[in-house]
């Protein structure tokens, strides 16, 4: 998951510095231009220098500055870009660029903000601040060598940067390096024992090693800072790091079985009000996680059958053990479902097939798969759900559909056999929502491979009745691959996401037993020390070829390293 934590504000430290600058300060009017000044304080301030309409130039950049500066802390990105940018246009400056920069980064938009976070190094002197903010959006698209080349810079300018240290830290974990991640995490906590980020991070280490107890006193311990003490760095998005705090506590306390306190924490994870794309984020997958705790937590119904005795435990006087049991490392889950035998659109042939190969190819190398074929919408619910409840507890998740597909509103749904498609606000409601599977499966501390032979399109209630043999409810209009966990967050960490075609395109159901792409994945799913996104660029050959170009593959990663479904 993804948990953006913008260190250090250059806060024009060495640009208002100089006397003529400080003169500048004291006349445009010490409310607007300090930064301990309360968000609404300022802005107000600012709006009122504004309206005078007296300062030109460079003194009016420095409103805009700190104008955006009081939007920052408000959370409200947006407005920040807009002042800083207007700021840009009256006087460029380190600065200005970095807070732009850095809204950018809030909100996702990481190739913007590194070009931000470039032209501000061009304008001065190396500012240890700016690099620190270019690794973190670095990391943040998933390029986790250069974060290390810019934190490291950062270290060398600041040996005392704590956030760098944790950061560095991070980027080591996202590629497999748990020693150096816990060094450099241990070493940022070792500089300030009283900042809960570094503790946050830790829990997450600590649960990929499986040591859930010391995950939980981490989180804890965050959590405990995180309220006592509002971040004292102003370019941390507003309740981000209680957020994060939560969702970590809760993930570990769900891998050990103890769902009542993973609910509560899941629970106090969306009652916060998120404003950047990370802690919505987090938020998409504890809405996501607090349904399936609470499904594991309620009562067994009346007319229930009873479950089958178990023997008496011995009396041993040490604590009874967790139940369920905590979690096993290595655990290998998948998830397969193929729709074809549709009630109310023109049925497909392949699925089931397809969905029987490709079963078939994961068990044989060694997963655990829960297979379901022709399903209605309260089966597709149910399977879906156990799958997502048992992931929680494994290191690597697979999720292959084969069916019907389409896309409302820029989101992307799976289709149940039983749902009659038609147009209208409620009918969604009939559908799984691929975005809720991505958000119950966001967690970096698991690889994730989801893969989906169906078209994304936008149906049509006219043209529905008459789909043909292809995968798309209405082929008209091909749609963008999804990016996104519903609220603006960037696919999370860890996960690889493949189409049985590019966007814009069309899924062939296929004139054989199976679908082009399913043929060719079940044939290539199973080959030893392939790494994955080496098979799927053979699958995607294969593909282009048996149907003469029509058809091409694609998928889009986050992954945190070489995977391998088969063993080398």
């Amino acid at each position: 998951m993804r948990r953006p934590l913008v260190a250090f504000c250059l806060l024009a430290a060495t640009l208002w510095a100089t006397p003529a600058f400080a003169q500048a300060r004291s006349q445009l009017g010490p409310l607007c231009t300090t930064d301990t000044t309360p968000a609404d304080q300022m802005i107000d301030a600012c709006n009122k220098i504004v309206a005078l309409k007296v300062f030109r130039g460079e003194q009016l950049a420095t409103i805009y500055f700190w104008r955006a500066v009081g939007w920052n802390k408000k959370g409200d990105y947006s407005k920040v870009i807009t002042d800083a940018t207007e700021a840009i246009r009256l006087q460029p400056s380190q600065a200005v660029y970095n807070l732009r920069g850095s809204a950018y980064y809030d909100k996702g938009d990481y190739d913007i903000a590194i070009a931000d976070f470039d032209d501000a190094l061009k304008l001065g002197p190396p500012s240890g601040t700016i690099f620190h903010n270019r690794g973190n959006a670095w990391r943040g698209k998933g390029d986790y060598a250069k974060a290390i080349a810019d934190y490291d810079v950062t270290i060398k300018l600041e040996p005392k940067s704590t956030f760098s240290f944790q950061n560095r830290g991070i980027a080591k974990e996202a590629l497999g390096d748990l020693d150096g991640a816990l060094s450099d995490i241990n070493q940022a906590i070792r500089l300030d024992p009283a900042l809960p980020q570094p503790l946050i991070n830790r829990t997450a280490i600590w649960r990929v090693r499986g040591d859930l107890d010391r995950a939980i006193a981490d989180g804890s311990e965050a959590i405990r800072l995180a309220k006592e003490k509002r971040p004292v760095n102003i370019m941390t998005p507003p309740n981000s790091v209680l957020i994060s705090g939560y969702i970590h506590r809760a993930l570990a306390y769900e891998a050990k079985g103890d769902y009542a306190n993973a609910r509560d924490d899941y629970k106090a994870t969306l009652a916060i009000v998120a404003s950047d794309a990370g802690s919505k984020a987090n938020q998409a997958t504890a809405k996501v996680r607090l349904s399936l705790v609470t499904d594991a937590l309620a009562p067994i119904p009346r007319d229930a059958p009873s479950p089958a005795p178990q023997p008496a435990p011995q009396q041993t006087g040490a604590a009874p053990a967790p139940s369920p049991a905590p979690v096993v490392l290595g655990k290998r889950l998948a998830l397969v479902i193929g729709n074809g035998a549709y009630a109310h659109v023109k049925a497909l042939p392949n699925p089931a097939n397809d969905a029987r190969a490709v079963a078939k190819s994961l068990r044989d190398i060694g997963f655990t798969v829960s297979e379901g074929v022709d399903l209605d919408r309260a089966a597709m619910q149910k399977v879906t759900r156990d799958f997502l409840r048992e992931a929680a507890r494994a290191q690597v998740a697979v999720v292959y559909y084969a069916g019907h597909g389409v896309q409302v509103d820029g989101r992307n749904y799976l289709i149940p056999i039983d749902v009659e498609l038609k147009a209208g606000s409620s009918m969604t409601e009939a559908m799984i929502d691929m975005d809720t599977i991505m958000a119950g499966l966001d967690d970096q501390v698991r690889t994730n491979i989801l893969i989906f032979d169906a078209c994304r399109n936008n149906p049509m209630a006219q043209q529905v009745a008459s789909t043909g043999s292809s995968r798309a409810i209405e082929g008209a209009s091909g749609l963008a691959a999804p990016t996104s966990l519903g609220a603006g967050a960037t696919l999370g960490a860890g996960t690889l996401i493949a189409f049985a075609t590019a966007p814009g395109q069309v899924a062939l159901d296929g004139e054989r037993v199976n679908s082009p792409f399913s043929a060719a994945l079940s044939r290539h799913l199973g080959t030893p020390g392939l790494e994955v996104q080496q098979m799927l660029t053979r699958v995607r050959a294969e593909v282009v070829s048996s149907t003469k170009n029509k058809q091409v593959p694609w998928s889009n990663s986050s992954l945190l390293g070489e995977v391998y479904l088969a063993a080398k």
